[in-house]
């Protein structure tokens, strides 16, 4: 009740030690079947004065057959006295008033996600009853145009008539000649769904005459009327199933394993992630994450070190949270099967009630997610973009000397030969996934391929069912080889010719990671800019050898590119703020950072970008990763002298920071101990301000010999590498991998649709969508979108 923190069970015990606050709140919501009447049914629903508080429900258990009650009391430690809630008898007005503050409070997540809770979409007036004619409309899939004009984009579908009309510009920020308002204007036909936004989880619904965006509860119904299944997206002439017709089997189908019995899995590493809306994509990745041993280790395993010297406010530290999600994936404390009196109980009422439910990563994703406006929204999201700025935040939060992110730190040779003089130049950069192309040239089912798009073809200019999806079978091998293929380079710095020249380079690994990530680019642009996705299905390997693709170096008979720098071209408006400038490495602009790496530059390039320009914005860095990207230490770790080695960690929140000298000596000068204020310092990044906090909520301070002998080694560590800077942190090996996990994609593009993860775990694979955890009968590697490969030992 001091600092408003939160504190399961097993954990409040250590912050009262950790602190010395001993007053806490306690509170709990009980959950239960509401008695039934004498007929069997609930009895009717009254306004239940128990609930006060404002917490999240369970989705599964939101009904008419359960009863929530919350309780609420003081306990004071360490003796645990409890005082019920409320009780303005045995309470200080301060204590009744601060209790009072806390029980009527809003729930934190509204105040950090306004865009999910305040701005909740109405349900339509209209939906309940709306009215549609039988007229006979059906609606293709695709090629719509809009039914006044020429536009075939932004189109809205009305749901009471069927037609097709354009939008205006502020509907969804693009262009329209606004005939679908002034259809509603002429008719008064009030609610129309935006084509192109179908998909079985909903679709944009607007009411013209409530004069907003609104939920349809009925809109499965109401798009079925015009041959629509959201789930198929396969229209029929008359809404019925042709006979003679298979039906469209869908990738959300395939890659969720719908159709399938799936059996629950339950204990460590079996327990789901909920979906926060939209936030698959983190479930996904974090899922394959912590399946990995390294990860376990540096979390979970140093769970009671993290969270002993965590900083007063652990909801703002990132090994904090990553370690919850962590003990929370793996403990199997949220994921334990059900009781078999509950089994035979649902058996006898014939509703099965709902056993996973998985945990909230709420605290993690608005940790990881903040400043960058992407991943703060609540829309979705591209997996390979959020495990990039997860791995970017291991690196600036090292544990020690430990970074479990090394596993998949990898480099890359880059070999370029000027056409005009035909030298070479070897580079080499860091990396932490593989993207392979898509080699659509190579389907092995061309023929197939061209019978299925003229049958579209005709099927939509006929307005008939579209036929059976056919779907690209691409070799793996033939992706494989496109990825080793020489790649044109147009403005390549020729430093024999001192100018830009044309030139042609390969790529090829200089080291093989530990755990292999293998990204398939199935997303692109099509000649309108509008994203798309490879419909491909690639016969992914169980076990994959690239050992063919290590790099070679220098061969007999090439000629090196002399080593001369191209100038260095700074605008000159920054000339004078670079020259009397330099920032210090922990302020660096990681907004600026990530936006430069998701086009796909090293991230340590691109860190050392946004430094060397002065935090500038991302696109003067930009213009310094253009003029320095042929540089031999291009991708290499950014080292400063008198920053205590690598940037990149000194900007960390870890444990082996060397705090600035005088920092040090101004908290011995206040009479502590000088291990007391390197360990303080240490723990809270060298903030004088939280390190004072901190020394003073550890009253009972004791050297711990271990902890203080590691960070001076950390310290002398951190000495020897201002002296003799290290590579790049790499575990090479063999090039010889198996498959062990993988995330699936589903959708027209990475910024709409479902992800779901497959990991291989006791010989069995198992499907982790969302909350839900199951093992997989028919696990979709064809159909992957990430893959995760741990080398095999030689």
């Amino acid at each position: 009740m001091n600092t408003f923190l939160a504190f399961g069970r097993e954990h409040v015990e250590r912050h009262f030690r950790k602190t010395g606050q001993s007053v806490y709140m306690y509170l709990k919501r009980h959950v239960r079947e509401k008695v039934r009447g004498a007929s069997g049914g609930a009895l009717p629903k009254r306004r239940n004065s128990k609930i006060f508080l404002d917490l999240d429900t369970d989705d599964d258990l939101n009904s008419d057959d359960y009863e929530y009650e919350d309780e609420a009391k003081l306990v004071i430690f360490p003796d645990h006295y409890e005082i019920a809630l409320p009780n303005i008898e045995e309470l200080p007005a301060l204590v009744t008033i601060a209790c009072d503050a806390v029980l009527s409070s809003k729930s934190p997540y509204r105040k950090q996600d306004p865009d999910t809770w305040e701005n909740e979409l109405p349900v339509s007036k209209y939906a309940n009853n709306l009215t549609q004619l039988d007229n006979g409309v059906r609606i293709p899939p695709s090629g719509w145009k809009c039914a006044r004009c020429d536009l075939r984009e932004n189109l809205w579908l009305n749901l009471t008539d069927g037609s097709v009309l354009c939008g205006k510009w502020f509907f969804d920020s693009s262009g329209g000649n606004g005939h679908a308002l002034e259809h509603y204007r002429d008719l008064g036909y009030p609610l129309a769904v935006k084509l192109g936004t179908i998909t079985p989880d909903g679709a944009d619904v607007y009411s013209f005459q409530e004069e907003e965006p609104v939920l349809d509860p009925h809109l499965a119904k109401h798009l079925a009327h015009f041959g629509i299944d959201m789930l198929h997206m396969h229209g029929t002439e008359n809404g019925l199933q042709d006979n003679d017709s298979k039906p469209r089997i869908s990738e959300w189908e395939v890659i969720q394993e719908t159709g399938t019995k799936l059996k629950p899995m339950y204990g460590p590493g079996y327990t789901g992630l909920k979906n926060l809306g939209n936030s698959c994509y983190l479930s996904s990745v974090m899922q394959a994450i912590f399946s990995i041993p390294e990860f376990q280790r540096a979390y979970v395993g140093n769970l009671p070190r993290i969270f002993d010297y965590s900083p007063l406010d652990p909801t703002q530290d990132f090994n904090t949270q990553m370690t919850k999600l962590g003990h929370g994936l793996l403990s199997g404390q949220y994921s334990k099967p059900p009781m078999k009196s509950e089994l035979i109980e649902q058996v006898m009422k014939e509703e099965p009630k709902p056993q996973q439910n998985g945990i909230s990563p709420r605290m993690f994703k608005a940790f990881v997610s903040r400043s960058h406006p992407e991943f703060s929204s609540n829309r979705q999201q591209d997996a390979q973009e959020f495990f990039l700025h997860l791995v970017n935040l291991v690196e600036r939060n090292r544990i020690g000397s430990e970074n479990p992110s090394d596993v998949f730190r990898f480099l890359v040779e880059e070999r370029i030969q000027c056409c005009q003089t035909r030298k070479v130049r070897y580079t080499e950069r860091v990396d932490y996934l593989m993207q392979l192309p898509v080699a659509m040239e190579a389907a092995t089912n061309k023929d197939e391929l061209i019978a299925y798009e003229l049958t579209r073809r005709e099927a939509e200019a006929n307005r008939r069912p579209l036929p059976e999806l056919v779907r690209a079978k691409i070799p793996f091998s033939a992706c494989l080889q496109a990825f080793s293929e020489p790649e044109n380079v147009d403005d390549f710095w020729s430093s024999a010719l001192q100018a830009k020249s044309a030139g042609v380079k390969t790529s090829r690994f200089a080291s093989f990671p530990e755990y292999l990530v293998v990204q398939i680019k199935k997303f692109t642009f099509g000649l309108d800019w509008v994203p798309k996705k490879f419909d491909v299905s690639i016969d992914m390997p169980d076990l994959l050898d690239i050992n063919h693709l290590r790099a070679r170096g220098l061969q007999p008979g090439e000629e090196e590119l002399p080593d001369i720098s191209p100038p260095v071209i700074i605008p000159d408006d920054s000339k004078d703020r670079l020259m009397n400038q330099l920032i210090d490495p922990s302020d660096i602009d990681e907004s600026s950072v990530m936006q430069l790496a998701e086009m796909g530059f090293p991230l340590e390039a691109c860190r050392k970008a946004v430094y060397f320009t002065g935090n500038m914005g991302a696109e003067v860095a930009f213009n310094w990763i253009i003029v320095h990207m042929e540089e031999p230490d291009f991708a290499e770790p950014l080292t400063m002298p008198g920053y205590g080695g690598v940037a990149s960690a000194g900007a960390s929140a870890g444990l082996d920071n060397q705090p600035p000298e005088e920092t040090v000596a101004l908290i011995t000068s206040m009479g502590f101990h000088r291990n007391q204020a390197l360990q303080a310092l240490r723990a809270t990044n060298s903030n004088l301000e939280r390190a004072l906090d901190w020394i003073f909520s550890h009253p009972e301070f004791e050297e711990d010999s271990d902890f203080v002998i590691e960070m001076e080694n950390n310290a002398n560590a951190n000495i020897i590498s201002e002296a003799k800077p290290e590579g790049p942190r790499v575990k090479d090996g063999s090039g010889m991998y198996e498959l062990f996990a993988f995330i699936s994609h589903m959708g027209t593009s990475t910024m709409s649709g479902h992800y779901v993860c497959h990991i291989k775990k006791e010989g069995r694979w198992v499907i982790y969508n969302d909350h839900k955890v199951c093992a997989s009968e028919r696990p979709p590697k064809d159909l992957g979108y990430m893959y995760f490969y741990r080398r095999i030992p030689s």
